[in-house]
């Protein structure tokens, strides 16, 4: 069966056409930072205690849902603290000797950020161990009976870790973390801040009611929100007065196929394969993935949480099956609605 990847539109992982937009937008200092409001504090607390002391801050982790703000927030805090930040990922670290070469050309007090940190092979975290640890790089030389190991001091650097999938970080690596942090999804009216903020930014000229309209079909999540508002703009320029209102937006994401919870095309064919070809669950994801011909990858990772978010389908041992909330939102009052019987 041939697989559908196509790229959501609405998919929370960061595309190529987001680096420059995520540039442009990304707030400076934690101020900007819209959301978040307990974590901001606790950052603000440990960033303040840090320069009283005059000690690098301590490592950290920080998890949750793809476009809510971590890569963001690691530079910020590079920023507040006024030092240089080197950002690299799980999966760029290919053997330890890459991780060695950063950590070398690291200085006191920088930050090492590690996006998908999660993804990273196991032997680079064995390298990582005595690096959080002793501030130390322990490089094996020369092989057999022969080898010996040299270890060489590290400057006293602080690393950032973010991650979409806490669970998947082993035990040993987790509780090296000085502070571990959640970031959670978003409320309407804070993406509506961040719609507004990003229009004002980008010199678009958007109504409060279309700041809205954006916020609330923009799945909770800021990357989502400023992606959306860049097609809007675009629907805006081309088919009106480039000023986006309410009804334009609307006029907008529902040529997108993006209803009024965020959903698309691709969210409501999963609900609706549940629902009609399995009695509403349980069912298994593997078996979705092959009835809809979308990757299992992409239904765990992209579509099944937010469904879970908003309610719609239940994840149990037996499979996946679909709420009463589902039903309602598809306009659906029992089985009978789509069988015709």
């Amino acid at each position: 069966m041939i697989k559908n990847t196509t790229p959501k539109i609405i998919a929370p992982e960061e595309k190529q056409e987001d680096k420059a937009l995520d540039f442009t937008l990304r707030p400076q200092k934690l101020n900007e930072f819209i959301g978040q409001n307990k974590l901001k504090e606790n950052l603000k607390i440990l960033i303040q205690a840090a320069k009283q002391r005059q000690e690098q801050i301590d490592h950290l982790l920080l998890y949750g849902p793809p476009g809510t703000g971590k890569t963001t927030l690691a530079n910020i805090i590079s920023c507040e603290t006024n030092v240089n930040i080197r950002v690299t990922s799980g999966p760029a670290l290919e053997k330890a000797g890459d991780l060695a070469a950063i950590l070398t050309n690291l200085k006191d007090n920088d930050i090492l950020f590690i996006d998908e940190i999660h993804r990273m092979n196991k032997n680079i975290e064995e390298v990582l161990y005595p690096a959080m640890e002793d501030y130390s790089l322990d490089i094996v030389l020369g092989k057999g009976p022969s080898a010996k190991t040299v270890r060489l001091d590290l400057p006293k650097f602080t690393l950032i870790g973010a991650t979409t999938r806490i669970g998947l970080l082993s035990s040993p690596l987790r509780d090296r973390f000085g502070a571990i942090y959640h970031l959670d999804f978003y409320q309407d009216n804070e993406l509506e801040k961040i719609v507004t903020r990003s229009a004002k930014i980008l010199n678009i000229k958007i109504e409060e009611l279309g700041s809205q309209e954006i916020a609330k079909r923009s799945r909770k999540t800021p990357r989502i929100a400023n992606r959306l508002l860049k097609r809007v703009r675009d629907f805006s320029q081309v088919k009106s007065n480039g000023i986006i209102t309410q009804e334009i937006a609307k006029q907008a994401l529902d040529l997108l196929e993006i209803d009024s919870l965020g959903l698309d095309a691709v969210d409501r064919k999963i609900l609706m394969t549940i629902i009609q070809k399995f009695n509403g669950g349980p069912v298994g994801i593997k078996t979705i993935s092959q009835s809809t011909a979308e990757e299992q990858d992409t239904l765990e990772e992209v579509v099944e949480p937010f469904l879970l978010q908003l309610g719609f389908i239940n994840r149990t041992a037996k499979g996946r099956e679909t709420t009463n909330l589902a039903y309602q939102h598809l306009g659906l009052t029992n089985l009978k609605d789509w069988s015709g019987k």
